[in-house]
């Protein structure tokens, strides 16, 4: 009887958990109904506004579908918008007689530093329109200051905090961790630079690594440096020494170094909003959001018949379909074949941002690029980071934009097989035994070490898949393997040293991309259509909500510490070889 009972309440409970879920994705349904409906429905922006610009939201490289958006535990609840809605909603502003001026609110900008440039370009562009931008913060840090800087004024807090004390960048290393566990992590690799798998074999940076790392968080941080010192008029050896010693600890100090205009609270900075836009004394102030603007705003040549494809390979490149925020081999090479066989496109724009991941797949885009390239012109923007299987699969192109802060390069392949033999049978207490057909039929098994004919076998694959990686790109660059393996070997560069060793053509936007696909294809004018389709929102509502719901707890769970649990993740579940960045890229 007691069993019953038992049985029947875990009967009742599951059921009720269904009912639970059930209705969960019914209200879901219901109010992604209603928010599409809201969705289509135009902000108006009425004469004498203010373009209220917050920053502190994620920017990424396209403006998802946001219907489920701020749904509990099912939506990220986080707003976003992609970069290339909010430049054009910049641009559009400079031109528009009802937008008067614009009010930048930034802390803690969601981008990498290529996006921080390109959003910092249209900002001090749209200042030659004679409009006003005012820079307002509490605290600003070095990512916000760099946007904040190109303002016609930079506001802070009395109270408040500027952050300026140069670029770090730290790696972690996991080896005395797999050692405690009893785990081995075999590498097999080809590049003296391709330092993706150091910090599963060694305890800190080899020299090699630690040599390119100086260069690109140099790179960088040139770029962030001279960005501030154009705009505040402040030499950029100032700067230098400024953040060298720490000189800027106080809100005094910051206005003593004239990196600010004024120290103010939030109702002296509305009260000089209404001035500039000239609302009237005791009215309210008129103000449109940066994502309300930009959905009003369309096609600049809706009607034009001829067309330029925009192909965005954002994120980890896998097989399969993947998502918004990963390239997976069939979906974006389905996307790049109907860009090709469509005879109203007459270009293709390859927008990149990925550090890479399988070579295989990798390879799958790549191929697709090199038969477009054939009936039409193909030019590669690359964003924040196109490196390694990001920069294999944009090789191809007939010409790459980089900015000078982008992330490049790092031709090289690597392997990872994890030999868990002392964990499983020294601390575990298990043990394992079989037959097989032939010496090398358990060649990847992970309980027990490699041999060294197994290894030489996998370090042949690894040496033929990075043969083929040089060989792509030296066709495309037109330079010879020699060449491209002595830059490649996992090397990774910023934008302005991959245009002067040939890796890139030319620094720009990814507008600038745009307008050379256009001069290519010899078009007077064209609209831009994006692929591939963004995802259904129900679609994804339906087939990922169990993910999303792992991923809301996870990030309870591990708080700030949930990146370096996806890093780790990550390393466990990839499979094949891998055409992937050294190591996951964090400057501050």
């Amino acid at each position: 009887m007691k069993d019953f009972f038992k049985y029947v309440f875990a009967t009742v409970l599951g059921f009720v958990i269904s009912i639970v879920l059930i209705s969960l994705v019914f209200v879901a349904i219901i109010v992604g109904i209603v928010s599409s409906i809201s969705e289509d429905k135009k902000i108006p922006v009425e004469s004498n506004s203010v373009l209220y610009l917050n920053l502190d939201q994620t920017i990424k490289e396209r403006t998802l579908n946001k219907r489920f958006e701020n749904l509990p535990v099912i939506g990220s609840g986080e707003k976003s918008i992609g970069f290339n809605d909010l430049i054009r909603g910049i641009k559009k502003a400079k031109t528009d007689e009802n937008i008067k001026c614009i009010y930048l609110n930034v802390s803690a900008p969601g981008a990498g530093k290529a996006t921080l440039k390109e959003i910092r370009d249209a900002l001090v562009d749209f200042k030659s329109s004679r409009k006003q931008i005012i820079a307002y913060s509490e605290v600003y840090s070095q990512d916000a200051y760099y946007l904040a800087s190109a303002a016609s004024k930079v506001y802070l807090n009395p109270q408040g905090a500027l952050e300026f004390k140069g670029f770090s960048s730290e790696l972690m290393f996991f080896k005395g961790a797999l050692e405690k566990l009893g785990v081995e992590a075999q590498i097999i690799r080809v590049g003296n630079y391709k330092s993706a798998v150091e910090p599963f074999i060694t305890d800190k940076m080899s020299d090699y690594n630690r040599q390119q790392v100086t260069a690109y968080v140099g790179g960088l941080y040139n770029t962030f440096l001279e960005g501030i010192s154009q705009t505040r008029n402040i030499p950029k050896d100032s700067l230098f020494s400024w953040a060298n010693n720490y000189k800027i600890q106080l809100p005094q100090d910051a206005l003593n170094a004239k990196m600010i205009d004024g120290l103010r609270y939030k109702d002296e900075i509305i009260a000089e909003l209404k001035t500039l836009s000239g609302t009237e004394k005791g009215n309210n102030m008129r103000t449109v959001t940066i994502n309300d603007y930009a959905e009003n705003l369309s096609q600049d040549t809706p009607s034009a018949k001829d067309k330029i494809a925009v192909v965005y390979a954002n994120g980890d490149i896998t097989g399969g379909e993947g998502d918004d925020n990963s390239i997976g081999s069939e979906r974006i090479s389905r996307a790049i074949r109907k860009a090709r066989e469509d005879s109203s496109i007459k270009a293709i724009v390859l927008r990149v941002n990925s550090g890479g991941g399988s070579a295989l797949a990798s390879d799958v885009i790549w191929r697709e690029i090199i038969l477009s390239k054939k009936v039409k012109p193909v030019i590669a923007s690359f964003g924040d980071v196109a490196a390694s299987g990001g920069y294999y699969i944009g090789c191809a192109a007939d010409s790459i934009f980089v900015q000078p802060n982008t992330i490049t390069g790092s031709i090289g392949v690597f392997g990872i097989i994890p030999n868990f033999q002392n964990l499983l049978n020294n601390k575990l207490g298990i043990t394992f035994d079989g037959v097989k057909t032939g010496k090398y039929a358990d060649i990847m098994s992970v309980n027990r070490p490699l041999t060294s004919g197994e290894r030489f076998i996998i370090q042949n694959d690894v040496n033929h898949v990075y043969d083929s990686f040089i060989t792509r790109v030296a066709d495309g660059r037109k330079k010879t393997k020699e060449y491209i393996n002595s830059i490649g070997g996992g090397h990774v560069w910023v934008g302005t040293d991959a245009v002067k060793n040939g890796l890139a053509d030319r620094l720009g936007s990814f507008n600038d991309a745009l307008v050379a696909a256009g001069k290519k294809a010899k078009l007077k004018e064209y609209r831009v259509v994006e692929y591939p389709e963004k995802m259904d929102p129900f679609k994804s509502l339906i087939e990922n909500t169990t993910d999303k719901i792992k991923v809301y707890y996870a990030k309870q769970e591990f708080g700030d510490n949930y990146f370096l649990y996806q890093q780790m993740k990550k390393a466990i579940i990839n499979s094949g070889l891998q055409a992937r960045m050294p190591f996951e890229i964090k400057v501050q």
